[in-house]
């Protein structure tokens, strides 16, 4: 293993509050829009579907220093210090990338790739940017679906990370590492 590249929303930074400004700038109440984005997630739909169901279009805001898990720099600090080439890549927009560049090697977005989780594209460009081979690199991730499986079919070690709704309504294929904290990367890796 000489990579690990993160998924970011719900893996490095808490989204808790960046759905909080969006439900407030909707009109919309807090409870209202988090139920729906359960129910969208429970149906298999992305979680900008809530959204439309709501009839609301609020453009993203790039997320603060403060919603990073406490885990989050700590594991990565670690990971860099072991010699790891470490990234940062999700579904997000380019604007997210700021919060986690100066920490990591590499970072993208799915606006900036132009192709989105959990589409084959996306991960054979992560590869592309990491410039390693696929079997040399894990994609941690909370998301069962558009994180994990998409990672081992591509070739990558996948870790699935038990946090944020997602992280706890999919269970992981039994190929792929699972964890509650990124605490806990550092000691699984291969």
């Amino acid at each position: 293993m000489t990579a690990v590249v993160f998924d970011v929303g719900e893996t490095l930074v808490d989204e808790t509050r960046n759905w909080e400004r969006v439900a407030d700038a909707s009109g919309v109440p807090r409870f209202t829009l988090m139920a729906l984005v359960g129910a969208t997630i429970a149906r298999g739909e992305p979680h900008r579907r809530a959204l439309d169901l709501l009839g609301v279009d609020v453009p993203p805001w790039a997320f603060h220093d403060d919603e990073l898990y406490p885990d989050a720099l700590p594991c990565v600090r670690a990971l860099r210090g072991r010699g790891l080439f470490v990234g940062a890549v999700g579904n997000m927009a380019i604007a997210h990338e700021e919060l986690v560049r100066p920490h990591v090697d590499y970072v993208s977005s799915s606006e900036r790739l132009g192709v989105q989780k959990p589409a084959p594209e996306f991960f054979l460009r992560v590869i592309e940017g990491v410039g390693r081979p696929a079997n040399e690199i894990t994609y941690v991730g909370d998301r069962v679906d558009n994180d994990v499986e998409p990672a081992l079919a591509a070739g990558m070690v996948a870790v699935h990370v038990r946090r944020g709704p997602w992280g706890h309504l999919q269970e992981p294929p039994p190929e792929a590492i699972r964890i509650r904290s990124l605490d806990e990367l550092p000691a699984v890796l291969p």
